[in-house]
Order: C-alpha cells, then structure tokens, then sequence
C-alpha cells in the first residue's frame, strides 16, 4: 500500500505520529520522515515494539463519549449484498442519519451515482435544529463505516486516523464473503478529504472491534483479532502489544469471543462497551437466543468480574439484556438483537428499538442510566439489523482536537 511522503513537521502539526512511532513497525517504511526540527524521532522496529521516544505528542484512541466534530455514515449501494432489501436498508440509514444531525453534523460517505437518489431519503428540512447532512463521494461497497472507516486518535492540538488495513473481516472464500475492495480504499480517501494524517496500523481489523474508556483500557474479543483471517502468524500477546502501541493503551482486557458464527467473528461493540472509565455494559442476550450467544456473555462477565482497568479499578458491571426474540419485529438467523450495539452521539444516544416494547423500555432506562444528561433516542433498524449490524456498526466518530494548553 502506498503512503505519501509527510514531513516531520506536518506530522506533529497533524498528530500522526502515534506514541510510539516505533509501533509501527515495517507497515511505515514507505513514509519518509523529513528532519525538519530538533526533534529525536523514534526509529521504527520491525517487532513493533518500543524504540527511542521523540518529542511527538501522545496520541491515544478517546473515549466515544468525547464530544465529536462530526458523525459518519456510509450509503448502502446496489453492489451490497442487501438484495431485495436495499430500500429498505437506505431507508433505515437515512432515518439514522437525520436523527443524529439532530445532534451534530453528518457526512454521508456515498458513491458519487447515488447521490441524486439518496438527496430526497436524507433532506433534513424537517428536523428541528439539525446540524445536517453532508454527502462525501468517495466510492464503498456498504454501509459498515465503523468497520471500514478510520478509527480517529487524539492528542494535544492534534488528531490522526488509524487505518485498521479492512480485509472484508477476513470472510474471502466463506460464506460470508462479500465484496470490500472499495471499502478498503475509504478509509485513505476519507483522511485525504479532511487533510488528516492517516497511520496505518500494525494490525488488520475493524473499528468494531476496539472499545476503549479513553483512559488507557481497550476491550476486545480474541476471536475476531487473534484470527489467521486478520492476523496469521501473531500470538495473542503480539497482537495486543501492536493495539496498545497504535491506540496508546496500557491495558486490554481479552474476552474469547466467538469465531466464525457471525461476520465479524463476534465484535466487542455487540458484547461489552465502556459507559464510563471503570463502568461497563454487559449484553446481556434476551429470550431465544442460541445458546452459543449465552456462552459469550457468560464467559466475557467472568472475565469483567474479575477484571481491572489499566488505572488499577475494578469494573462496575450493568448488564443490558436483549428483547424477547418471539417479539421483535425483525426475523433472520443474523438478526442483530441487541442494545449494546448503540451510539453516543453529542448529547444523546441513539438506541436501536426492536418492537419488544418492555424490553425497549427497559434498555432506555438502563441507558439513561448510564449516559446522564444525554437524551436516549430509540430509532427502529430492523433493515439494518437482519443484516447482522447496528447503529453502532453504522457510525463512526471524529473527535473534537483536544487542547494543545
């Protein structure tokens, strides 16, 4: 893959200097660092570990409950594997899309052929006080940008975009394959547009696979990191060395997951997510859920019961379960049932409701619970959700720059 020569300068100006630089290993050996200041630059290792420190700032990947500059969201193209249920798929994105500029501004990333035919599906002249939606043509295959998209870092006065190397989830030659050439290539495209520095990371996977409390603690799932689909030939130990090198954690807490049962080989956003440092939302799956389902849950709260987070806390625990699958309204072996899969916008958060009304009571008051001061939003995506994705898996952040005081 190609990386464009960026100055020393430029990268500090820019953040993309991860600490450490070293992190990255031969994945940086295309970048020529220019010597414009007195700065020592750290050399890069081939193990991906440590090197020499620089005067680069920290960066580090911030907590989703950081206020954001914007939200993205990506268009469901006729090239999908959505069939017959592509309107109704758009439907359901556009309805997102609206309702969180409601709360912040939204880029739409859409190949440049459909942005005459989604500009009606995702007017916002009926939204009160929307901050709107913007169209972004850079071409996609599908609407899962938290996947394919960037995962933003942050440090004083700067930000940069992790490029996690998308692979189409390592599904090539299953049955879950589907084409992800394009989505791979977005990531780059989107950086570009905003003249953020891109890293590429030491690492293939996918933002729904990373979770963190912003304070040095990232959550993940063994089976979808420590993958031969993602990461052939890495120990576990190895890969987590290269997401607290790029991400800048000190700690991961490994829960197993479950390979091969969905797309994602079981992201950690459908299984626990930080609602706060030290606080953690368990899913919890609802009645009629296959029991390999339950293993994960009952496995991963075994682990978070016993966990600690990289400042020495033990977590606090709220399991948030799923609605009774006899009355939701959605059907299909990969319907996606749970509420752990939300998005905390500026403001708010934005939960799916599935038609089980206790349950979706319930898992709005657990969530306003959690997020005080933020208005719950429920939005229906029973379209999206048969496709085994959620609001959470729709969206991806771009932080606010933090102060460089």
């Amino acid at each position: 893959m190609d990386h464009p020569a960026i100055s020393r300068r430029r990268l500090l100006r820019y953040g993309a200097a991860a600490a450490p630089l070293a992190a990255f290993g031969p994945l940086l050996a295309g970048t020529a660092w220019a010597a414009e200041t007195s700065d020592t630059a750290a050399v890069p290792d081939a193990s991906g570990a440590a090197a020499a420190p620089g005067a680069a700032p920290t960066l580090r990947m911030p907590a989703e409950t950081d206020p954001h500059a914007r939200t993205f969201l990506a268009w469901p193209e006729p090239t999908s594997a959505w069939g017959a249920q592509l309107p109704a798929v758009q439907a359901d994105i556009a309805n997102l899309a609206k309702e969180v500029s409601r709360f912040e501004p939204v880029v739409m990333v859409i190949n440049p052929e459909s942005v005459a035919a989604a500009t009606p599906l995702c007017n916002t002249a009926s939204i009160p006080f929307s901050h709107g939606i913007t169209f972004l043509p850079v071409s996609n295959d599908d609407l899962w940008i938290r996947d394919f998209g960037p995962t933003f870092l942050v440090g004083p006065g700067a930000v940069a975009g992790l490029d996690t190397n998308f692979n189409g989830w390592g599904k090539t030659g299953t049955k879950y394959e589907q084409a992800f050439a394009n989505d791979a290539k977005a990531a780059a495209a989107l950086l570009a547009h905003y003249r953020i520095d891109r890293v590429q990371a030491p690492f293939t996977g996918e933002g729904g696979s990373l979770e963190t409390d912003g304070q040095g603690t990232l959550l993940a799932t063994v089976s979808s990191l420590v993958n031969p689909n993602r990461n052939p030939g890495l120990s576990q130990g190895d890969v987590e060395q290269r997401l607290k090198s790029s991400l800048g954690v000190e700690k991961v807490i490994w829960v197993a997951g479950l390979a091969g049962q969905d797309i994602t080989d079981s992201h950690i956003d459908c299984v626990a997510r930080f609602s706060a440092p030290g606080r953690v939302i368990l899913d919890k799956p609802g009645p009629g859920s296959a029991p390999l389902w339950v293993n994960v849950y009952q496995q991963a709260k075994q682990v978070l019961q016993s966990a600690t987070d990289a400042k020495g806390r033990p977590l606090t625990i709220v399991e948030l379960p799923g609605p009774d699958h006899q009355k939701i309204d959605g059907t299909g072996s990969s319907f996606l049932a749970s509420y752990t899969n939300h998005y905390t916008a500026n403001g708010a958060v934005l939960m799916p409701q599935f038609g089980d009304a206790a349950a979706d009571d319930a898992a709005r008051a657990v969530l306003a619970a959690e997020y005080p001061g933020r208005t719950v939003v429920p939005v229906r995506i029973n379209a999206i959700a048969a496709g085994g994705g959620g609001i959470h898996c729709a969206t991806q952040s771009q932080p606010v720059v933090p102060s460089a005081a």
